[in-house]
């Protein structure tokens, strides 16, 4: 029977087994168990006993069900397929997901706030060996000092005021799993103490208890600030820093990744006309354009937010101007304001310009070296001296 078990558990682990038998002892339920087996009954049994640890076990393979169900769901939405973008950094960062994920490597992520952080902490975990496994994310700017210390690491009853009893801490509960530390900039220096330890030996002791905890749990963390600026200030940890810091994913901000907007905004755009029992929307080209040309403070979270208040207000089977904040309508960037009129060859002019007296003055206005130093022909400089008037400013400095 025993062997039997092994291998119901192992060749289908979502099978519920119940143990029936004619020769129980506590020795024989307690392996049983051990080895994998729901419920234990010894015999002789009557039908009421029977039926409900059936109906028992149904329940169970049933809830067994569900939470595959729900973990593969997870796993689908967190994906790095499921992760949209065209942007060439994204595309370097993707690939630095999928070499890593599957290691216990510690992974610190900077970036603006809204960002995607959190994201892409969860599809680092369901994108590893430990996707069944718990995924734990804490916030430790949400958090005064002392609750934060005890939220991570637990705490015994009686270990200070309003402590009434024992409390697992998330480090313990993200065991075999992952913990994601988001705002790790925030942590007090003795939190600091503390968070190296647990990066170091992976063991820990719960607040006002002397008995040390070894876990083995990935840690992923994140900051909005720049912690190497932090250390320098003295408000972060030079060692924890350096421990922290194996792998670094720097995500862009979304001003950066203006190709991705309308992407973002469409995926978002389907999602609340589902989340709010709304009409399939489209979007104007005006609307969008507008979208495309805002600088986005607040990044892809700003984004999500613009897209489903217009889902919930539009009236209209297209989402308009008028559907958006007045922030989106009067604002633009500082680049968008100066090339607003200019064609991409009129923005590149100055700049190219500029680079040619600079190397002209730098070989004292000698063609032939100058066009070597640019690489370009001394007919291409020619005429280009020309149409930016540098020909006439050689002139006028006797240098032709």
């Amino acid at each position: 029977g025993f062997d039997l078990l092994d291998i119901v558990g192992k060749d289908y682990p979502q099978t519920v087994v119940v143990v029936i038998t004619g020769y129980g002892t506590i020795e024989s339920a307690v392996k049983a168990i051990k080895r994998g087996a729901y419920d234990y009954l010894t015999k002789p049994i009557n039908d009421d006993e029977l039926r409900l640890a059936v109906e028992r076990a149904i329940k169970q393979q049933s809830l067994m069900s569900e939470n595959v169900s729900l973990r593969l769901q997870l796993e689908q939405k967190y994906s790095l397929e499921n992760i949209i973008s065209h942007d060439y950094k994204m595309a370097k960062i993707f690939d630095l997901i999928e070499a890593i994920a599957d290691n216990k490597t510690t992974i610190l992520m900077t970036g603006p706030s809204g960002t995607g952080k959190s994201v892409l902490a969860r599809a680092i975990h369901y994108h590893s060996s430990r996707r069944d496994k718990p995924f734990i994310e804490v916030s430790c700017g949400a958090l005064p000092e002392t609750l934060l210390e005890s939220e991570l690491f637990g705490h015994v009853k009686g270990s200070f005021t309003g402590a009434v009893s024992n409390k697992e801490g998330k480090f313990l509960a993200a065991d075999t799993g992952t913990i994601f530390l988001d705002e790790v900039a925030n942590a007090s220096a003795a939190l600091q103490v503390k968070l190296l330890r647990v990066l170091e030996d992976k063991q820990f002791e719960p607040v006002g208890s002397n008995k040390t905890e070894t876990i083995d749990t990935r840690i992923l963390l994140a900051s909005n600030r720049n912690l190497a600026e932090e250390v320098r200030h003295g408000r972060f940890r030079e060692d924890l820093f350096y421990r922290i810091n194996v792998v670094t994913i720097d995500l862009p901000p979304l001003c950066e990744r203006v190709g991705d907007v309308q992407l973002l905004a469409r995926r978002f755009l389907r999602l609340y006309c589902t989340q709010h029992n709304k009409e399939k929307l489209g979007i104007t080209d005006e609307a969008m354009e507008y979208l495309e040309r805002y600088s986005w403070p607040g990044n892809i979270r700003e984004l999500e937010n613009v897209i489903e208040r217009a889902v919930l207000l539009s009236k209209n089977k297209f989402i308009g101007p008028e559907d958006l904040p007045k922030s989106i309508k009067q604002k633009q960037s500082r680049w968008q304001k100066a090339y607003k009129a200019m064609s991409l060859k009129e923005a590149l002019a100055e700049p190219e310009k500029n680079l040619i007296r600079q190397a002209l003055e730098a070989n004292n206005w000698n063609r032939q070296k100058t066009s070597k130093a640019l690489q370009i022909n001394r007919t291409t400089l020619f005429k280009k001296m020309k149409y930016y008037n540098l020909y006439a400013e050689a002139e006028r400095l006797d240098l032709t």
